[in-house]
């Protein structure tokens, strides 16, 4: 039976030693301590039922599947919100696309902290309200600057599950079966985004731009009610929790939580607030694998905002059409998460069987070392072949190619993060995501004028040259991860 120890463990080290000024009050005692009782008890979400796990997981994975969905939804529809608001502006048009990406910088700030101090359901619970409302807010939008303003605090809000559906899992699932759960959970940011411009390459002619925030509202008040479903699974708040009720019930005031670290609320927030950035700027592990993501979900989304131009003009399509061509790179995603999720937790198991036993984050490492490959390799197909307008089918395998890349690349470092900060999963995963939408949500807007130069042949190809600069990573850090992880500019 898996036990708590890998959850506890930053959190241990976070306590304040016997005697310290932290603590207010008399010292407890080790009868004092609130913590699970042993290794079975059902409190601790490791321990909980398979139905209770896959149903949390199910519902997690519906809000992650959601944000993405509507955050490229309206990418064929843009023409007809320009010509409704009697706007030329491209770049602004583009920016009603990734400005949901660049929402989701902000959002895990504050989201990340939020579900370490008062649990992961609340969390959920709130900012799904708060996107509900938002999505009702951007369908009776009067203004292009209206539309995109709501759209970055719905973007903000409905980061929640991205941010810390990993914590969630880690939360309860033991590291040797993560990587299943982790697949069901990245289906959401990796399918969903190809998937949203074909429901409004069809709905926007049908029945105009606004219903496609209609469908979205239907959609996050569907999330919102889901929500509520789901069970605090957050060790620190459930062993707060227990404390506070133990407290009430003896009158013992000198109880306290084996995770309490000593802080009060407010101290605590500002501390995990500034947690994230803390964690991408002073671990370059952290850093470079977050930008590594950055870049191929910015190309993603580069894609997505420039495949209207390319299918329409170059090959002819109509909106309907242009749609489908989405397909590839959702067809490829889902390939790489079939392959991914497969193999990587069989990958870990034999490398920890070979080692003793004794398991390392370092061992869902080698799935990566395929992705940084077809990453390059699908961005040039599709470079040249669209440059030299070939027949359609090939640019679209070529976009399939990428796509599987960035799940395997996506899929793994997610998994990765959750085994190499354990506690500070969240606040892990919220400082990828920070990263990930910054460069996500500006280097897009680049799409037109980079074409407009270089053209679709060697624009495409300056991407793919970035990335071949990445390829050595995943043999680094099997080799020297665990001492690089220990690396830091600075404590978290």
């Amino acid at each position: 039976m898996a036990t708590d120890h890998s959850l506890n463990e930053g959190f241990e080290k976070a306590l304040p030693e016997a005697g310290s000024s932290e603590i207010q009050g008399a010292q407890p005692t080790n009868s004092d301590i609130v913590d699970f009782d042993g290794v079975h008890d059902p409190q601790n979400p490791l321990n909980w039922s398979a139905a209770r796990k896959i149903t949390s997981i199910a519902i997690i994975s519906c809000l992650t599947f959601v944000l993405p969905l509507i955050s490229t939804i309206i990418a064929p529809g843009i023409g007809d919100v320009l010509r409704d608001f009697n706007s030329k502006d491209e770049a602004l048009g583009s920016f009603v696309t990734t400005a949901y990406v660049l929402g989701g910088v902000a959002g895990p700030t504050i989201i990340a902290p939020c579900s370490e101090l008062y649990g992961r359901s609340i969390t959920y619970q709130v900012t799904s309200l708060l996107f509900f409302i938002f999505n009702v807010a951007c369908a009776v939008a009067n203004s292009l600057g209206a539309l995109v303003t709501l759209r970055l605090f719905a973007a903000a809000v409905g980061s929640c599950s991205i941010t810390i559906g990993a914590g969630s899992i880690a939360d309860i699932v033991a590291v040797e079966k993560r990587a299943a759960a982790m697949a069901a959970w990245v289906m959401g940011p990796i399918l969903a985004p190809s998937i949203g411009p074909i429901i409004g390459a069809y709905l926007t002619p049908a029945k105009g731009w606004r219903w496609v925030f209609w469908v979205s509202t239907i959609l996050t008040g569907i999330c919102a009610v889901l929500s509520f479903a789901l069970r605090e699974s957050y060790p620190y708040a459930i062993l707060k929790r227990k404390t506070i009720k133990l407290r009430e019930e003896t009158g013992n005031m000198n109880l306290r939580s084996k995770l309490d670290t000593g802080k009060g609320p407010y101290e605590m927030f500002a501390f995990s607030m500034f947690r994230p950035l803390k964690m991408l700027f002073g671990s370059p592990v952290l850093f470079l694998m977050s930008l590594y993501v950055a870049l191929i979900y910015a190309y993603i989304y580069l894609c997505f905002t420039t495949f209207p131009r390319i299918f329409v003009e170059a090959y002819g399509f109509s909106l309907e059409q242009v749609g489908l061509a989405y397909l590839g790179i959702g067809a490829g995603s889902l390939l790489g998460l079939i392959l991914c999720g497969a193999a990587m937790d069989r990958i870990s198991k034999l490398l920890t069987a070979k080692n003793g036993g004794q398991s390392r984050p370092e061992y869902r490492l080698p799935p990566m070392a395929l992705g940084v490959l077809v990453v390059p390799a699908g961005l040039f197909w599709y470079a040249w072949t669209a440059e030299y307008q070939l027949h359609w089918i090939l640019p679209i395998i070529g976009t399939a190619f990428l796509g599987a890349g960035m799940n395997i690349t996506f899929m793994v470092s997610q998994t990765y993060l959750v085994d190499a900060y354990t506690t500070y999963a969240a606040s892990a995963a919220a400082a990828m995501t920070i990263l990930r939408s910054l460069i996500g949500a500006l280097l897009p807007l680049a799409g037109d004028s980079l074409y407009d130069s270089l053209g679709v042949g060697w624009g495409t190809s300056v991407l793919g040259f970035i990335v071949l600069a990445f390829i050595p990573g995943p043999y680094f850090l099997y080799v020297y991860g665990e001492k690089a992880r220990k690396y830091r500019f600075f404590d978290f």
